[in-house]
């Protein structure tokens, strides 16, 4: 007899142009994918890829940095401390939840109410199946009662409130622990149950930013993070696209300072505040204008500020490109908001001229163009640092100049927001690569969830074109 054949386990290894072969002897071929799509673990490898890409093949003629929010989460931790102390005026004085906050503390706190809501409801569930599930047995009592003497009747005729079963326990809370679920169960979750399960995930690694890369990564999710917008900006945004799309002038017209305070307040508080169709859409914009105009930072963050004006400075080719790599460096919650605000400005220039419906009416447009939206945003979106009026007199031409560069940046976003937030292959292969020589099981689970979404999706936006590539940038490259 011969000897045996023995098939050797397929290996995990990558098989050039972009294809991995799975250790299940599947062949992966990476495509361009939305960065939301995109594990917690992976943007943030994505994030020192497009530093490295920046840093080699980019002249932007300035440092850049990966910008940070541990400075934000002591600069909030302090303002706690100082509430602490300030008890007795507790009833006046409270901590905002939204206006003026990091943006990573308004999703926190965003996160917080709306588990606590979710915990309530489940509360109410719970006591409402409770009492649904003791009817059956009070009415049998209550007939009981019915058939025996008068005098049972008329003693508790007398006490019409008390409760007919005053020894019964309290219901036992429902079981809502899920620590113990492997992080491949998470996809089989229905989609309320992932959000909580993400959300707790999440919470993790912000407590970490002084640890070291390696503990870091270990905390970081392999599925996508829930979109981290917060609940104003959404709120505003959606408000906005169903009632304010065909109004003249929306962002240039006044408002109401009385209501836009109200629901400033409301918000503030932490309130569930639901914008209806009586909200003026004047208040619902100055509302969004003001909430991004009271960021402590903007959007783009001063450290990238310089960046993102010198992308200005590149050849017409390569703008888009290197203005995307700058978009993957963002924290997740400041590249997340940014999508969001710029998929709802871009809705709004597309309304911007007049047209005819399909019944043949003339409909007037907006007249709000990409020009006049990043003019109106820019400044609020990307800047240094805020100025007094004084300030900006004293330097008027110098401010003129950035504020003219400030509005092409912005304007180019809006335009080209689509492909802006897509990843192409070469970014995900190297972010692959980074991860394989240390994790290569995690390169595997991966690649498997990539394969199920390429199933399932459509055909993404064209790449855009980055800085040109020199043969020595590639470390990375296989």
């Amino acid at each position: 007899m011969g000897d045996p054949v023995h098939r050797e386990k397929p290996q995990l290894h990558y098989a050039g142009d972009f294809t991995w072969n799975s250790m299940s002897g599947r062949s992966v071929r990476l495509r361009s994918v939305p960065i939301q799509s995109l594990s917690e673990l992976e943007r943030a490898r994505l994030q020192e890829v497009a530093f490295y890409q920046l840093q080699q093949d980019c002249d932007l003629s300035c440092p850049i940095t990966i910008p940070k929010d541990g400075q934000k989460r002591k600069k909030s931790l302090r303002k706690k401390l100082d509430s602490l102390g300030k008890e007795k005026n507790k009833d006046r004085e409270f901590i905002p939840q939204a206006f003026g906050m990091p943006l990573s503390q308004v999703i926190a706190n965003d996160r917080a109410y709306k588990l606590k809501q979710d915990s309530q409801r489940d509360e109410q569930k719970d006591a409402s199946d409770f009492v649904a599930s003791l009817l059956p047995f009070g009415n049998k009592r209550q007939n009981k009662e019915l058939s025996s003497s008068n005098s049972s009747l008329s003693s508790t005729s007398e006490t019409p409130n008390e409760s007919t079963s005053p020894n019964t326990p309290e219901p036992a809370p429902r079981a809502r622990r899920r620590g113990a679920m492997s992080v491949d169960s998470i996809t089989d979750l229905d989609d309320s149950q992932s959000r909580l399960l993400e959300a707790l995930q999440l919470s993790l690694p912000a407590e970490a930013h002084s640890k070291k890369e390696k503990a870091r990564d270990k905390k970081l999710s392999l599925n996508p993070i829930y979109r981290q917008v917060p609940r104003l900006v959404d709120s505003c945004c959606q408000h906005l696209e169903k009632h304010g799309l065909q109004t003249v002038g929306i962002f240039r017209v006044g408002s109401s300072k009385k209501r836009v305070r109200q629901l400033r307040e409301e918000f503030d508080r932490g309130v569930d505040v639901s914008l209806e169709e009586e909200h003026s859409v004047h208040d619902v914009a100055a509302l969004l204008k003001e909430f991004l105009r009271d960021m402590p930072d903007p959007l783009l963050t001063r450290e990238l500020y310089t960046a993102f004006i010198n992308t200005l400075l590149l050849e017409p080719e390569e703008q888009l490109g290197t203005l995307q790599l700058l978009i993957y460096l963002l924290p997740p919650c400041n590249c997340d908001t940014l999508h969001r605000l710029l998929q709802f400005l871009s809705m709004v220039a597309r309304h911007a001229n007049d047209n005819v419906s399909k019944d043949g009416q003339e409909v007037t447009g907006n007249k709000m163009t990409s020009l006049n939206l990043a003019t109106i945003f820019g400044p609020n979106l990307l800047h240094k640092q805020k100025s007094s009026d004084k300030e900006f007199s004293v330097q008027s031409s110098a401010r003129a100049e950035e504020s003219t560069a400030i509005i092409a940046v912005v304007q180019k976003m809006i335009e080209n927001y689509e492909a802006l937030f897509m990843v192409p292959p070469d970014l995900q292969n190297e972010v692959l690569i980074s991860l394989l020589e240390t994790d290569p099981d995690v390169v595997d689970y991966l690649l498997r969830r990539k394969a199920s979404q390429s199933s399932t999706s459509s055909v993404p936006p064209a790449a855009v074109q980055a800085c040109p590539q020199s043969p020595a940038s590639g470390v990375l490259t296989p």
